[in-house]
């Protein structure tokens, strides 16, 4: 299974990056997905996860109002809208598929089996 993130790049504080991430995992609608970014130095942080549904989502409080998280089952790609970005949502941002089938949105690492190479994104001040 392979997931490939792409979207990232280098945009001003206030702008907007739209990330993508298209997997080869087979029943692909039955699993949630999930964002995660980590920051030199600092641990893997949970962004945002959607359900396999796409009915239910969930953030980290600080990306709440700014960052969307969607998914368009038909083409197995899961997407992170990020807008009114911050220098300190700069970071490499990976994808990553669920361990379980049809469950709701986890913020939790080890609730993800499958992750890709990561995307980075830098935001300049």
């Amino acid at each position: 299974v392979q997931l490939q993130a792409s979207g990232g790049g280098l945009v001003q504080a206030g702008g907007s990056l739209r990330l993508s991430c298209v997997t080869s995992r087979r029943s692909f609608s039955s699993y949630g997905m999930g964002w995660f970014r980590q920051a030199p130095g600092k641990e893997r942080e949970f962004v945002a996860a959607i359900s396999w549904s796409g009915a239910t989502t969930t953030y980290v409080d600080s990306v709440k109002g700014r960052f969307t998280i969607s998914r368009d089952n038909a083409k197995n790609t899961v997407y992170l809208q990020m807008n009114s970005l911050k220098p300190e949502d700069a970071a490499v941002y990976y994808c990553a598929s669920a361990l379980l089938p049809r469950r709701s949105p986890a913020s939790g690492a080890n609730d993800y089996y499958y992750w890709g190479q990561g995307t980075q994104v830098t935001v300049s001040s």
